[in-house]
């Protein structure tokens, strides 16, 4: 199969890429960083997924994996309206099986920066909306909703002892996932589900049953 995955260079998107190229498949990565994959089945496009229109054309694609994702003041920009057309340009295409949206806990407990949430809540809607339009082509679209993940991007609370601390206090199973448990997710609901579809599946240790949001001042 073909698979795109954007924010591929690092954390999530990164690993998501290696399951599937793991699986012998070849992957498409688009990320404004260089390239963290070495594969001969890889293909790294060095681009901002905001600019839609000066993205290549890409055929013959299976499955797309809208990754890129910030926590800055283009959160809306880049974290939906970026997954919007993206998905739109790419997805309805022949061959393709499904789309995932790397969305966020914190867009069912409303629990972190108030863009942030926002704009992962609205992946959550666009992601039934895709659905439905999607199902006659045979394919899913479903919302992989991560809690805590040990990415660089997390290291502000990571690697300060007392924050760290609350967090765990905060998660049932006292530990993050890590990229690679994502990942595994990521390949369920592309390759393995074929039935489930406009659906947001949460994967948090259970900290969205407790609602507190801890961070840096």
């Amino acid at each position: 199969m073909k698979i795109l995955v954007t924010g591929s260079s690092q954390g999530i998107g990164k690993a998501i890429a290696e399951r599937f190229l793991s699986a012998g498949d070849s992957v498409v990565g688009i990320d404004l960083c260089p390239s963290g994959i070495i594969h001969k089945d890889y293909t790294h496009i060095v681009a901002d997924v905001r600019d839609t229109d000066a993205l290549p054309e890409i055929d013959g694609l299976n499955i797309i994996i809208n990754n890129a994702g910030v926590q800055c003041a283009d959160d809306i920009d880049v974290n939906l309206k970026a997954l919007i057309r993206l998905s739109e340009r790419y997805a309805f295409c022949p061959g393709i099986r499904s789309v995932l949206n790397i969305g966020s806990a914190s867009a069912h407990t409303g629990s972190e920066f108030p863009e942030y949430c926002a704009s992962k809540g609205g992946v959550l809607a666009y992601t039934k909306n895709l659905a439905m339009r999607l199902a006659p082509l045979g394919a899913t679209c479903n919302s992989l909703d991560p809690g805590g993940v040990l990415t660089p991007l997390n290291a502000p609370v990571m690697n300060d002892p007392e924050l760290w601390e609350k967090i765990m206090d905060e998660t049932p199973l006292r530990r993050w996932a890590t990229p690679e448990e994502i990942a595994e997710w990521a390949y369920f609901l592309t390759v393995t589900n074929s039935f489930a579809t406009g659906q947001s599946i949460v994967v948090d240790g259970g900290e969205s049953i407790n609602f507190n949001f801890i961070w840096k001042d």
